[in-house]
């Protein structure tokens, strides 16, 4: 398949085993939904010797850009999936975003100004083309049966199994799954099978997304107006994509017309009108696609019914200011997908499968707040709260206080579960934002002599013990490699200049992890397979690591 043509890819649906078989066939695990979401999800599992039916009732990928901001936390999964790389020298890379009042810059922010890190705040990348490279790496694993044209009609539920009616072209047919995950978008039917709801605010608003192909020498920055004179009282959106596409996003109001307001005829003289106000004002372009949207922050009560989980959008839904929907999908699906797998192992208890629930509910919480203050901010509802805004932003010219008050997007971040528990709280004081429930943070490291880098020391699927160099590590990385019944030995890093039995040592040769994880002497941090932190000490034993690795797989010591 084309890497450069997923637009007009169709891809071919072929009748499957469960077709012809004498009985039921059951499988470990079903996905619903061939998105980022559910590609995502299928691929990890695969790679953690999870056999996986990943159904999609289309046969092409999503049309128009629609999701396009990756975040660098985003980009590190999809490095673990092995298509990081591809997804990066596609994309468009940028951490720089300015921010306009009227006619005026007030402000300029980067995402990522310090050095040491592999990938980039963001990346921006057409969704089709994160879905094409997906697929492509799906394809490699013979562990993940990808059926298109295979929509899920009718679901029963066990105690042990769930049972799923697919049509097909061919007819139905039924199938059983251990576990089933729903990745089927925000009007999901595997939501309304299940007799369950979304819960939230639709917000009284449109906007009109155009992807406008122009040669411009341009930055790839992302640039945000609030009441620019080529759009009065409203907002407008500037982002770059590959292939010399710029995707643009231009608020309307409630009472506009969706179907008046995707002509082109009334599209092209708003872009118009925004480029004779920027460097692109001789540009010449033409209107790639375009599409009218409103949108809710809300979510289902809880992520999971029985055996079936739900994840990405059929879970939960925010605005698109701060690219919070993928990116927060993507990662329920590493959350998801390292707890499914230990449990059909027996590497975990099924009641670790709890905290996918919590954890993933408290991240779309944080989501939905940071969304919905944005939202707020950008259209703001009363005379007051545009006074409010509007002297905001005349305040954010020369005071950075008001500066962390413009809210044209609180950027996705990966959320910090501190609540979960599969987290040993800690006993000592650090001083490193890196703590039990966080994402590990990336640092440039050597290897056996070769620079590298830490996430790519870390091995999918297996707990990793992050271990600094001190008088005692070599006895502790001896007493912890003999882990008790139950447990599966960790992945153990030692971060130093000699080489120990038991570890691989990596050497932090700028100094980025002794700072980042405030690493002294002995200084150990257990990470779960999503790279998430669930416990950090000063200088523990290997009892205290077997009690929190126990604890971090739903197991009692």
């Amino acid at each position: 398949m084309s890497s450069i043509d997923f637009q007009n890819t169709v891809f071919s649906y072929h009748r499957c085993a469960d077709h012809d078989a004498p009985k039921v066939l059951r499988y470990p695990v079903v996905v619903v939904g061939a998105g980022p979401v559910g590609l995502s999800l299928a691929i990890d599992l695969a790679q953690q010797g999870v056999a996986v039916v990943l159904l999609d009732n289309d046969d092409r990928l999503s049309t128009g850009s629609r999701a396009i901001c990756f975040a660098k936390r985003t980009l590190e999964v999809f490095d673990r999936l092995g298509c990081g790389d591809r997804m990066v020298d596609r994309g468009v890379s940028w951490s720089v975003g300015k921010v306009f009042f009227q006619d005026e810059m007030v402000y300029r922010f980067d995402l990522l100004p310090e050095a040491g890190h592999e990938r980039p705040a963001f990346i921006n990348l057409q969704q089709y083309y994160v879905e094409g490279f997906l697929v492509e790496r799906a394809q490699e694993l013979p562990l993940i049966d990808l059926r298109w044209k295979s929509a899920v009609t009718g679901l029963v539920q066990h105690a042990d199994h769930a049972q799923l009616t697919v049509e097909t072209p061919e007819g139905s047919y039924v199938l059983e799954a251990m576990y089933v995950v729903a990745c089927d978008g925000s009007r999901s039917p595997m939501r309304l099978l299940c007799g369950e709801e979304s819960h939230g605010q639709t917000f009284r608003d449109r906007f009109l997304i155009a992807d406008v192909k122009m040669k411009a020498d341009f930055p790839a920055e992302r640039w945000f107006w609030f009441d620019p004179p080529f759009h009065r009282n409203q907002s407008v959106l500037l982002h770059k994509q590959p292939d010399d596409v710029w995707r643009i996003d231009f608020q309307l109001g409630w009472d506009a017309d969706p179907d008046l307001e995707k002509r082109p005829e009334n599209i092209l003289p708003r872009v118009r009108a925004l480029l004779a106000h920027t460097a692109m004002k001789d540009a010449e372009f033409e209107l790639e696609w375009a599409s009218v949207y409103t949108f809710s922050c809300l979510r289902m009560d809880s992520f999971r019914n029985g055996r079936v989980f739900f994840a990405g959008d059929s879970a939960h839904g925010v605005s698109p200011f701060g690219a919070r929907g993928a990116n927060s999908g993507i990662q329920d699906a590493e959350n998801l997908a390292w707890k499914l797998a230990y449990v059909l192992h027996g590497k975990a208890s099924p009641e670790v499968l709890g905290s996918y629930d919590t954890e993933r509910v408290q991240a779309a919480d944080e989501n939905i707040l940071n969304s919905t203050r944005a939202t707020d901010f950008i259209t703001p509802k009363s005379d007051i709260s545009r006074l409010f805004r509007d002297s905001t932003l005349l305040l954010a010219r020369d005071h950075a206080f008001a500066r962390r008050l413009v809210n044209s997007g609180r950027l996705s971040v990966p959320c910090t579960v501190d609540a979960s528990e599969l987290n040993t709280p800690d006993r000592e004081i650090f001083e490193s934002a890196i703590r039990p429930g966080a994402a590990a943070a990336d640092a440039p490291v050597k290897a056996q002599g070769k620079p590298t880098w830490l996430m790519r020391q870390l091995i999918s699927g297996a707990f990793t013990l992050l271990v600094f160099d001190g008088p005692n590590a070599a006895t502790l990385i001896r007493e912890t490699e003999a882990v008790p019944e139950g447990l599966a030995p960790p992945s153990i890093l030692l971060i130093g200049d000699r080489s120990l039995s038991g570890a691989r040592t990596i050497s932090d040769v700028e100094g980025f992890l002794a700072r980042r994880f405030d690493g002294r002497p002995d200084t150990a941090y257990l990470l779960r397979p999503d790279q998430h932190v669930c416990a950090r000490w000063r200088s523990p034993d290997a009892d205290a690591i077997h009690a929190a690795m126990f604890k971090a797989v739903g197991c009692a010591h």
